[in-house]
């Protein structure tokens, strides 16, 4: 196609530039990290317009859940790069005689590095964080429906780093595609289930491992002794943050049929307080997202809000009820301002029930009775979560953050993003001056019984 990116040329530099070494030292890690920051500290203002421009975040937001964060991510990839790049020495069984076996991390390679819309800058720096402390090269490919944040994501990275070493390329799925034809060392994919699924099949023809962020419907739950006010405080935080266009927002709420109204009065106080500034909610990406989310409100089951502006894409803080699995809106991940409210009587009939959905990115559980919080906890499967909280756990570098089943693959995140991008490479370095022979034939009765005796 005429004008499309010649992606095999870079990767092909790319893979030239890798086997010269030259990612491998501390020095030179470490100094691109750093050329990292300078870059999104000198275009940190037209980030954030661009941000603005494509999901009207305001710059609190565009700050905090973009721009900070990674910020802070690559303080702490600069300040641990040595300790994680340190060979480990690890214990030896007794019976490997005069013999030492470490661990050694190495960079993979060739990565490949492919963003969402929804946090389109973080979500391609906090890997490109991990690619780079683990000395692999990188070729980025933002969303391409937030043509703003892709057109500043482009100039940044490719005016501060060789074609050869780290490159954004922009287009369409048709690029997208090309690109996978290329046997990278490692992929990196944030996006949805559907096309992670495309993803994996296709690194499967290279053998290529992948890590995949993928998303689902995260669920909520709140029983009867939880503190109502500071639940719905946090839950209308979580959802409504970039107008619910989060993987780990809460897709929908399980309530305890006895605090079922008071609790909805509580999400409704703290919608209200929250947004009396328009400027504060964001907009839905595109208008195919937008129609899709105004299609699963069925206007009969809302309770609040459904205000919904098609010029700029607004869709107001919205809370349905009386809602059930058969309803659209819990058909598939919401991902948009629309937050269902359904009962329960028995928190072990949510659990039970819950198992014999896909296991979610997250789960909260917002509870003062130890007793459920540890049933939740202990018998539902999920990529993360918090307890009286949500999606927090997200900003804290120290845990790893990732899927399990269709909600994902991997996980990345401070040192866990190193590790992400580094083969473990395992050896033993063995001393010369002295050769037991039990292990050498010929082999008798006798070295038999030595070796049932040790191995066992």
């Amino acid at each position: 196609m005429k004008g499309m990116v010649d992606v095999n040329r870079i990767f092909e530099a790319q893979k030239t530039f890798f086997g010269t070494d030259q990612t491998k030292s501390y020095e030179f890690r470490r100094k691109q990290l750093a050329k990292l920051r300078e870059a999104i500290i000198e275009y940190q203002d037209e980030i954030e317009r661009a941000l603005y421009a494509d999901l009207h975040k305001s710059s609190f937001e565009a700050y905090t859940t973009e721009v900070g964060f990674v910020l802070k991510s690559l303080s702490i990839a600069e300040k641990k790069l040595k300790k994680w790049m340190k060979t480990k020495r690890v214990r030896t069984p007794f019976y490997q005689l005069v013999t030492a076996s470490y661990i050694q991390p190495e960079p993979y390679g060739n990565t490949l590095v492919i963003g969402p819309y929804n946090y389109p800058f973080q979500l391609v720096i906090e890997p490109l964080i991990g690619a780079i402390a683990a000395g692999n090269t990188a070729i980025i490919k933002p969303s391409e429906f937030t043509v703003e944040t892709e057109r500043v994501l482009k100039q940044m990275i490719n005016e501060t780093f060789p074609e050869s070493y780290v490159h954004v390329v922009t287009g369409d799925q048709e690029v997208t595609s090309s690109l996978l034809d290329e046997p990278f060392d490692y992929i990196f994919f944030t996006g949805s289930t559907r096309v992670g699924q495309i993803i994996y099949r296709k690194a499967s023809e290279h053998l290529t491992p992948v890590t995949l962020e993928l998303g689902g419907k995260s669920p909520t739950i709140v029983d009867s002794s939880a503190n109502l006010r500071v639940t719905a405080r946090r839950i209308v935080f979580a959802k409504f943050i970039n107008a619910g266009q989060t993987c780990i927002a809460p897709d929908y709420v399980y309530v305890h049929e006895s605090v079922e109204k008071p609790l909805i009065e509580e999400l409704k106080k703290a919608i209200e307080a929250f947004y009396k500034n328009e400027e504060d909610l964001a907009h839905i990406v595109n208008d195919r997202h937008f129609d899709r989310l105004r299609k699963l409100i069925d206007s009969d089951k809302v309770d609040y809000g459904n205000v919904c502006d098609p010029k700029t894409r607004r869709i107001s803080p919205t809370i349905m009820t009386n809602v059930v699995w058969e309803d659209d809106v819990m058909k598939e991940e919401i991902f948009g301002p629309i937050l269902p409210i359904m009962t329960f009587t028995k928190i072990s009939d949510v659990i039970e029930l819950l198992k014999t959905k896909e296991k979610p990115l997250a789960l909260y559980v917002f509870s003062n009775d130890k007793s459920v919080t540890d049933a939740c906890f202990n018998r539902l499967s999920f990529g993360g979560g918090a307890i009286n909280d949500a999606l927090m756990h997200v900003s804290n570098p120290n845990l790893p953050f990732g899927g399990v089943g269709m909600s994902g693959i991997g996980t990345y995140h401070g040192y866990h993003s190193f590790k992400t991008f580094s083969h473990m490479k395992s050896y033993v370095r063995k001393r010369v001056f002295i050769d037991p022979p039990i292990a050498y034939p010929p082999y008798g009765k006798n070295k038999e019984r030595m070796i049932r005796k040790i191995l066992k």
